[in-house]
């Protein structure tokens, strides 16, 4: 009888322990609750619209300030520059216990990229485009030789961005985009990302941002040289924008701070 006690006992301990619960955080609409977390924060959604976090999209800076609407409880989900992804249970307060949370990096939930065998990815990605591969790539060589009319652009810092043209075919969307570099330094691509807003992030009021899926790039550059442009295509899944929402891009250096991010209303 004994061992079966301390069996069920180990197995009970190992149950709790894996299935950990989010630690809470409280706001209100009367005052500003800062986080302040280990990397400078690159994402951060609330899961309804009367929690609203807001946080420096231009620079990227340490700290994210949360207001809060009376309501149901909801969740904070942040994404560092380095990976690290944080989730917090977040609930509406008329007496706040903190206005200051010092979030630690081993309070990270896990990484935005999980490790997995690489034989395995790419395995598994070779054969989900294996059969459109080639149409892809004679697609995306059409959109680019095709004539286009600039959809919106963006200058700063030397770097121009600029939205070209947008096909949609199927299931995909095409995007054909430039950037140019009119500075005097090399600009090595760190990242070009896809988003889908709601909201205005300059503003304190709700806004949402989704980082859209890539399926195919198509000519995607690694460094623009000084002076010189580049051309290129993202296929995406297709996408149909709302009354409030935008498309935006977002273009970031390589071991550098220049950061360079297109708004579009289609």
């Amino acid at each position: 009888m004994k061992t079966y006690i301390i069996i069920l006992f180990i197995i009970c301990s190992n149950s709790i322990i894996a299935q950990q619960s989010l630690d809470t955080i409280y706001a209100n609409d009367k005052k500003n609750v800062a986080l302040f977390f280990p990397k400078p924060i690159r994402q951060g959604i609330t899961g309804a619209t009367h929690f609203v976090f807001t946080y420096n999209r231009e620079k990227e800076q340490y700290f994210g300030l949360l207001q809060a609407k009376p309501g149901i409880e909801s969740n904070l989900l942040a994404v560092t520059n380095n990976g690290k992804v944080y989730s917090y249970i977040l609930k509406y307060a008329e007496e706040l216990p903190k206005l200051n949370y010092f979030i630690l990096e081993n309070e990270s939930i896990g990484n935005e990229e999980p490790k997995v065998l690489p034989a395995i990815k790419e395995k598994k990605v070779t054969y989900l485009k294996k059969d459109k591969m080639d149409y892809f790539y004679r697609a995306c060589t059409y959109v680019l030789n095709s004539k286009y009319e600039t959809l919106a652009t963006i200058r700063k810092e030397g770097m121009q961005l600029q939205l070209q043209k947008l096909v949609y075919d199927g299931d995909e969307v095409y995007l054909a985009i430039e950037i140019k570099n009119t500075s005097e330094i090399n600009f090595d691509v760190d990242y070009l990302n896809i988003y889908v807003t709601n909201g205005n992030a300059k503003r304190k009021a709700s806004y949402q941002s989704l980082q859209q899926e890539v399926i195919y790039k198509h000519k995607m550059p690694k460094s623009i040289m000084r002076g010189l442009y580049q051309r290129f295509v993202y296929v995406l899944p297709k996408f149909v924008l709302g009354d409030n929402e935008r498309l935006e891009i977002e273009l970031k250096e390589l071991k550098g701070s220049r950061k360079v991010v297109l708004n579009k209303a289609l």
